[in-house]
């Protein structure tokens, strides 16, 4: 998994800079950073990085890091045997690794730090719904890539449409086949 926290080196060789240009920049106010305290250095996140380079142009050439490795599921379910379920099943898949969270905070946070390729998440989560999860990633620029599958037995295919204007990539309805879950999941990852 890359790095959360870059140091100016690497930030300038991530942007195809010098290490002059990152601290220009980071003094300018451009580039979020920190200074390490009794120090020179800087720290950046990689997030914060991220954003500053989609917001400026800056292509991301890095190889991908985890080309190899296996996809990150967020279960996010508020219902324990849901969660239960849902991952014995990619346990038994054998091709995933994964993440439970019970709420939207929760899941806010996981998708901060796990940086799932899927969030699998209910549509009704007690303290907020699937749809908020999904438009606040959706304006997280760092996590615009993750695909967003609601489950849910209080919608119906009818609302797929309507999810989908909201930013979710797939609907799966309660109750689901376990086929039904892996198909939606390698769709989104693109493979099938």
């Amino acid at each position: 998994m890359p790095k959360d926290v870059l140091t100016t080196g690497e930030v300038a060789k991530l942007c195809h800079v010098t290490i002059r240009t990152v601290i220009k920049w980071f003094e300018k106010g451009h580039l979020k950073g920190y200074k390490i305290p009794g120090s020179r250095d800087r720290r950046f996140a990689r997030g914060d990085v991220l954003a500053f380079m989609q917001g400026h142009g800056i292509p991301n050439t890095e190889p991908d890091a985890d080309a190899g490795a296996r996809k990150r599921i967020l279960v996010v379910d508020d219902e324990a045997a849901v969660v239960e379920i849902m991952v014995e099943y990619l346990r038994q898949l054998g091709m995933f690794e994964w993440q439970t969270a019970k709420n939207g905070y929760e899941a806010g946070l996981k998708t901060q730090s796990f940086r799932p390729h899927v969030l699998l998440t209910d549509y009704n989560l007690g303290d907020i719904t699937g749809v908020q999860v999904a438009e606040t990633v959706r304006a997280t620029p760092e996590l615009a890539k993750m695909r967003i599958i609601v489950v849910s037995g209080v919608l119906s295919e009818a609302d797929a449409p309507q999810l989908r204007e909201k930013g979710i990539d797939a609907f799966v309805r309660k109750p689901f086949t376990f086929e039904q879950l892996r198909d939606a999941i390698l769709k989104q990852l693109k493979m099938i």
